[in-house]
């Protein structure tokens, strides 16, 4: 019954939806429209295209808000040099007006001061719906310790895709592109944070306690992160009745206080990729740790370079096109080619918007191997546990594109490109 001339509730039927809707741009015409549509007479295809005209005028009046906030600070600065003097002001005006704390205030006209003066390209695509308000405060956080002309570049790049990549993704490219900017600034920033790592420990409310370090070399947190999983699924294997997290966590405090002194010997499967003008010391751009993402030069090499261990795959990429020209394991007994192959394609799962590694994931046949009797790499996709599932219980269906792109098609009817790589 998805994507049929019905109500998927009730039988009704359809309530008329402009055909235009998903074109017209946020303002009074489309809220005026968006007034006169009962969402609970519309067909659940056209639910959605409500809903994303909904999210448009979220971000039009949230753009006005800022603009507000930002004219607040002008009524208040007297002088041009005086700007904290005025932005402290009109932050006490908004807190009182919005009944927000004062943290809450300072950061929201801080937010409106750098939309509006540092990154207005963000203001603009905020005030046009083309993202929302979560995207623009990543942009504007993850650039502030940019320079004006270099946060300016990096919005730039990545701006016109924004609205197409999910907030951990855009968080993603992001931390890539700044890494790129100014690989200088991105080690000393890296090397900063680390010596500055630390655990901290804290009680809670219900009794229980939470342990947890902060600033840590991420390629260490992962190999750490995948021997407890290891150790996780050994013990489930063996009928253990702990939850998967449950064990992780019982582990992990079993290794740090000493009841387990060591456990099986190994390590888990990790994945990392570099461009070969990095890994040959003649570029530093970020290389990619599944499940982290970017990560500086350096550490990209010096993952690349353990030759001793036994938990890493590589895929060297050109540095130009990105895509991969080589690619390996230093596992003992390393995974089959073609599962080799396809991760190094799709790095991660290729649900759309979906980050987890393609390591962790499972390999799904598109065309499902009961009807073809047949394991091609080309009709071979990583998808994690939960995509797996959703995709054979509720009906998404996908094909792999002439440029290696996927397109999925939802219960609903509506379509989704997703390629499976780094945005």
């Amino acid at each position: 019954m998805f994507g049929t001339d019905v109500d998927i509730d009730s039988g009704a039927p359809s309530h008329w939806v402009p055909a235009d809707l998903d074109n017209t741009e946020p303002g009074s015409a489309l809220a005026a429209v968006l007034d006169e549509i009962d969402i609970n007479q519309c067909t659940g295809f056209d639910r959605i295209r409500v809903l994303r005209a909904h999210q448009r005028m979220q971000a039009h009046y949230a753009a006005r808000s800022y603009r507000a906030m930002s004219a607040v600070v002008e009524a208040y600065r007297q002088d041009p040099d005086e700007r904290d003097s005025a932005e402290e002001a009109a932050s006490a005006e908004v807190a009182a007006a919005l009944r927000l704390t004062r943290r809450a205030a300072d950061t929201e006209v801080g937010v409106s001061i750098e939309l509006r003066k540092r990154l207005p390209r963000v203001w603009m695509a905020l005030c046009d719906g083309l993202i929302d308000v979560r995207r623009a405060r990543i942009l504007v956080d993850d650039t502030a310790h940019l320079s004006i002309a270099r946060a300016s570049e990096v919005v730039g790049e990545v701006i016109d895709d924004a609205c197409l990549l999910t907030s951990g993704q855009l968080r993603a490219k992001l931390r890539k592109l700044c890494i790129q900017v100014d690989p200088d600034d991105a080690k000393v920033r890296y090397q900063r944070a680390v010596a500055h790592r630390r655990v901290v420990a804290g009680p809670n409310a219900d009794g229980t306690a939470d342990l947890y370090a902060t600033n840590l070399p991420a390629h260490r947190v992962q190999a750490a992160r995948q021997r407890l999983d290891r150790l996780a699924r050994e013990r489930k294997r063996k009928g253990d009745n702990r939850s998967i997290d449950q064990l992780r966590a019982d582990l992990l405090l079993d290794l740090l206080d000493g009841t387990l002194s060591g456990g099986s010997p190994g390590k888990g499967s990790f994945h990392i990729t570099a461009d070969l003008a990095t890994l040959a010391d003649l570029a530093v751009h970020p290389g990619d740790l599944a499940g982290f993402g970017p990560v500086i030069a350096d550490i990209a090499r010096q993952v690349a370079r353990q030759e001793t261990q036994e938990n890493w795959w590589w895929t060297v990429t050109d540095p130009d096109t990105g895509l991969p020209i080589h690619t390996g394991t230093t596992r003992r007994r390393p995974t089959a080619a073609q599962r080799r192959k396809i991760v190094a394609l799709n790095p991660t799962c290729v649900h759309p918007g979906c980050r987890m590694p393609a390591v962790e994931s499972d390999i799904d046949h598109s065309i499902p191997w009961a009807q073809s009797h047949r394991t091609r790499t080309k009709d071979l996709a990583p998808l994690c546990r939960y995509h797996h599932r959703i995709r054979h219980q509720h009906g998404w269906a996908y094909r792999r594109l002439p440029n290696g792109d996927y397109l999925f098609t939802s219960p609903l009817g509506h379509q989704y490109t997703t390629s499976g790589r780094d945005p």
